[in-house]
């Protein structure tokens, strides 16, 4: 059925709290270089850097599952989990999403110097249980400004998905919740239909 885009308006941080420190990504390589963040996997998004340590075993069983489905549909070489891509020229400076897994129109072995662009990537998909909001609201307007086609959530939580599509403005217009019983046909592949079953732990 069809939900409420969130846009990026609401995302504002309350008057009142300490300014924070925005990374870009020539600060992020320059400290990597150093060794400091060797034991850390983080993500910069928007200035900010995310910890990616820690998920759960539902999220980690539900990212398989969906991967395992689109490596059957698109090719291994296709389908990259965790790998960073760019996005809006705008953003690209404090921004370098590394989406749960991404589907490229191209085999991954084609990008060795640089990361893949938005034109390059036919779906994202972010696996959510504890990040829903941050992936509904903040992830969605980073991948619409970027132009990417088609993005997914996957409620890990609520056994949703939240199929976004037709980036326009710098939002998603074309915002769908399936639950369970129903499939997605995604944009890229016609006629391959996914169950919304197949996501979650103990449906299969």
């Amino acid at each position: 059925m069809p939900v409420e885009a969130v846009t990026p308006s609401e995302i504002t941080a309350p008057s009142g709290y300490p300014k924070r420190k925005r990374w870009t990504r020539a600060e992020c390589k320059a400290l990597e270089s150093t060794g400091l963040w060797d034991n850390e996997k983080l993500e910069l998004i928007e200035g900010d850097l995310i910890d990616k340590m820690g998920k759960n075993r539902p999220h980690v069983t539900a990212m398989v599952l969906v991967m395992r489905w689109l490596v059957d549909v698109f090719g291994a070489l296709n389908v990259t989990p965790e790998g960073p891509i760019d996005v809006a020229p705008g953003d690209n400076p404090t921004s370098e999403p590394e989406p749960d897994l991404a589907v490229l129109a191209q085999p991954c072995s084609a990008f060795t110097t640089s990361n893949p662009q938005p034109s390059d990537v036919r779906l994202v998909v972010e696996i959510s249980d504890t990040t829903i909001t941050f992936d509904r609201k903040v992830k969605a307007g980073l991948y619409a400004r970027g132009g990417i086609a088609e993005y997914w959530v996957v409620d890990v939580t609520g056994r949703q998905i939240i199929v976004h599509r037709n980036p326009r403005d710098g939002a998603y217009s074309d915002v769908v919740s399936y639950s369970a019983g129903e499939s997605i046909e995604p944009l890229s592949a016609p006629g391959r239909k996914f169950l919304v079953d197949d996501a979650f732990p103990g449906c299969v």
